[in-house]
Order: C-alpha cells, then structure tokens, then sequence
C-alpha cells in the first residue's frame, strides 16, 4: 500500500528537494568549484597529498578565480561512477547544495530528487 502524496507548496521557496542519488546532475558539464577546505578533505578522504590531489583532479577555472574539478570526456564529474559519487562522504557544497541552494536551466529535466514540503525535510 502505497503512502498518498501530500500537496505541494505553491513556490519552491516553501519545498527542499530530497535527492535520489541519479547522478544527473553529475553528468552536466560544468565547472565544480572547489575551496582550499574542500580540497584538504577530498584529499584526505583519498588519502593523498593536497599537491598530488591539485595536479590530479582540478583545473584552473574560466574566470581564473580558483580551482575546479576536472571532468571526464562526456563531461561527467571525474569523481561518478555509474550513479556513485566516490567522494560522497567530502562531496564539494555546489554539489551538496544542488538543486535546493542553486542549479542549471532544466535541471527538472534530469534530476530525480524528489519535492518535499520545507516542514517535512530531512535534516541536512
């Protein structure tokens, strides 16, 4: 027996978007912005040098305000396998933000996050 779904609230200002681990979003070209922090515990978490990690896994941005992360041939984060981001646990914020805190013209189109009212959310 299935739960009925309740109504949702009229603006997406009232609604948090529970994600469903598709990877979608992860397959979008595009730059994935990384800070210092981000890459001290991405490099931790692979357990390599901060150095190794920069020459490895990013770039320079367009806007040369950084680092990015590297993406694969198709575009796809360097760091999804399959649907799987491998560095979930210390995942940059643009990716745990989206779509709830930014996101890309049609990303309804892709994303399989699903809309649930703010006061029903889960805890982040």
């Amino acid at each position: 027996m299935s739960t009925p779904r309740q109504p949702l609230p009229a603006s997406d200002e009232e609604v948090h978007y529970v994600c469903q681990r598709c990877g979608n979003c992860c397959r979008w070209p595009g730059e994935v912005p990384v800070s210092d922090e981000e890459i001290r515990q991405i490099a931790l978490f692979l357990g390599m040098p901060e150095t190794a990690f920069i020459e490895q896994y990013t770039d320079v941005r367009r806007n040369r305000a950084g680092l990015t992360l590297i993406e694969k041939p198709d575009g796809a984060c360097i760091f999804l396998e399959g649907n799987r981001c491998t560095i979930n646990p210390v995942k940059p914020d643009q990716c745990r933000g989206f779509p709830n805190t930014w996101n890309f013209a049609g990303w309804r189109d892709l994303c399989e996050a699903i809309p649930v009212p703010k006061s029903q959310a889960p805890e982040s």
